[in-house]
């Protein structure tokens, strides 16, 4: 009798593999809405941004006749397209795309100045008019804060 106890104590494999399973899909499922997502926000802003610059960088590049612009304030920042350009200004607005709006109280400022408000230009050469800065330009603030690089030859990437 007491041989045939000892058998019958503990788990088997089935349990043992379906327990995993159910662990595996609850830390995958859950845990990753338990934890703080304003990281991940700053990271993706970014890189969102980062995809921005470099788009208005590339239609000033192909498109000469035309002035692109970003408008970047503490809600958000906008792009637009400009049929004429006074000095570092886009003027005559032709069309604004829908506002980008910054969540979780993340926002993008000037690195020199901390400036929420202010307008990003690039010339016919993909070179940064305004504002005028080289290096690190631009900082998205989170709980963390990410830095965006702009070089003097047009290079946009990420510190």
């Amino acid at each position: 009798m007491s041989q045939q106890r000892n058998i019958q104590l503990g788990f088997t494999l089935v349990e043992l593999v379906t327990t995993m399973i159910l662990i595996g899909i609850l830390a995958v499922a859950v845990l990753p809405r338990l934890s703080s997502d304003s990281s991940f926000s700053a990271y993706s802003l970014r890189n969102e941004f980062i995809s921005e610059l470099r788009l208005v960088q590339l239609q000033a590049m192909q498109n000469t006749d035309q002035c692109y612009q970003i408008e970047v304030n503490a809600s958000g920042y906008t792009l637009g397209y400009f049929s004429d350009r006074t000095g570092n200004t886009c003027s005559n607005p032709v069309r604004t795309e829908q506002p980008q709006a910054f969540s979780g109280g993340a926002h993008i400022a000037l690195a020199g100045t901390a400036s929420q408000v202010f307008s990003i230009t690039f010339d016919s050469l993909g070179r940064l008019i305004s504002p005028a800065c080289s290096g690190h330009c631009f900082n998205v603030v989170a709980d963390e804060t990410l830095a965006i690089a702009v070089e003097s030859e047009g290079y946009i990437y990420a510190l």
